[in-house]
């Protein structure tokens, strides 16, 4: 049994805090709306009638529109992106408008990018169509290569915002944008770097999620889209795809008050596990274990966490293990637990980071957005305190967890400052 304490640092380790947040979302295009969507819980999941005439099981999904850059990029800048990027840049110029960063800063400053991104779909595809069709490879753009790599968004934001400090996208499936705000954390408390632009960011169009339609998890049709998806409800019947873009500035406490920078929320623990088992199929061990990993590294009591977004996408199995591993760990301290994909569906690699901006959105509101679609319990839902409507609520510290296919998980913990 690991005893915690509240949590100490030495010389060697530094705080890390969050100074600017952005977001591209289907329950909004900024961080003000979303706040709104949230606090009256409304739903972002449409009927995509494209999806149906193309032969989807369940054409339902979260949607954003495409951003309109040709007033901020040019040509050939747009050139090299694709929709996954054109959302991530969205957010990451309004994370960091609110954390007070400019481009004279960026290019006197060495600040990192860390993203999650685990497709390129559209691009790969548009580009092997033109090969196929033309038998020309000349005809595909000198701006295809740059759009159909995964590591598409980081190595153009990288260049947009002429950024000198690491340089990398996580591919970690649905717990991409989670690792990739834990990888930064890591980074920073341990002296390598001052501020990473951290993020997660997911396409939507249909190619992105034919093959994943394929697999038969997606919420069955027939009721209003706005209640396909049921996480931990006893009556759910798949997941509802969603997208956008999500950033998040992260930045040590003292280059924040070195800077005079807005502090929004602190960093507090990172955990992480394999399930080393189906490449599809969740367990139970290892969301348990990532989750007291990052108890552990915030060196915090159990108890004193008082909300967590769960990672519940709505799946039978993913929710019945996901509460088994949240009752393992937290059954004697009873938090609220929602899931904010019954609002957005399911958001894929942009997941990890868009609900700790959900998260920390409520948290500094006083706030917690109910579990919509939450009507009837099953045997471990039942166990779990689940806000079923918008909650008046104060609270200081949250968990989210995230996992991914092939058995990755993350787990955060943020705190107010």
């Amino acid at each position: 049994m690991v005893e915690f304490i509240h949590k100490q640092y030495n010389e060697m380790e530094r705080r890390v805090v969050i100074t600017g947040m952005g977001i591209y979302s289907c329950l909004g295009l900024n961080i003000e709306d979303v706040t709104q969507s949230l606090y009256k819980g409304t739903s972002g999941i449409i009927y995509d009638q494209e999806r149906h005439i193309q032969g989807f099981r369940s054409a339902f999904t979260g949607m954003v529109p495409r951003p309109d850059l040709k007033a901020t990029l040019n040509r050939r800048q747009r050139l090299s992106i694709g929709e996954e990027t054109e959302y991530a840049y969205v957010a990451t110029l309004e994370a960091m408008q609110n954390a007070g960063i400019t481009m004279d800063f960026l290019e006197n400053n060495e600040v990192g990018i860390l993203y999650g991104n685990d497709s390129v779909s559209r691009a790969v595809v548009e580009a092997v169509d033109i090969f196929r069709d033309k038998k020309d490879t000349s005809l595909i753009g000198s701006g295809a290569i740059f759009k159909s790599m995964n590591s598409t968004i980081t190595m153009n934001l990288s260049t947009i915002f002429k950024l000198r400090g690491i340089n990398m996208t996580i591919s970690a499936a649905c717990a991409s944008g989670s690792h990739a705000l834990g990888l930064g954390y890591t980074l920073i408390k341990s002296g390598m770097q001052d501020m990473i632009i951290c993020g997660g960011a997911q396409e939507i169009n249909p190619f992105a999620m034919a093959s994943f339609d394929g697999l038969g998890v997606f919420a069955e049709e027939g009721i209003d889209p706005t209640k396909a998806s049921r996480p931990f409800d006893r009556d759910r019947t798949g997941l509802v795809p969603s997208g956008g873009g999500a950033t998040l500035i992260l930045e040590s406490y003292e280059s924040a008050i070195r800077r005079g920078a807005p502090i929004v929320a602190e960093v507090l623990g990172y955990g992480f596990s394999s399930n080393g088992g189906h490449i599809s199929t969740p367990n139970v061990d290892g969301p348990a274990t990532a989750m007291r990993r990052a108890i552990a590294d915030a060196g915090i009591d159990v108890a004193s966490i008082k909300y967590i977004n769960a990672h519940a996408t709505s799946t039978p199995l993913g929710d019945a293990n996901e509460a088994k591993a949240i009752y393992e760990v937290f059954k004697d301290s009873n938090p609220f637990v929602s899931s904010t994909k019954s609002l957005t569906g399911h958001e894929c690699w942009m997941a990890g980071a868009s609900e700790i901006i959900y998260s920390t959105l409520m948290m500094n509101s006083n706030f917690i957005t109910a579990n919509k679609n939450f009507e009837n319990a099953d045997e471990d839902s039942a166990r779990l305190n689940i806000v079923k409507e918008t909650l008046e609520q104060k609270f200081d510290i949250y968990l989210s967890n995230s996992f991914g296919f092939g058995g990755t998980n993350s787990a955060l913990i943020v705190g107010k400052i």
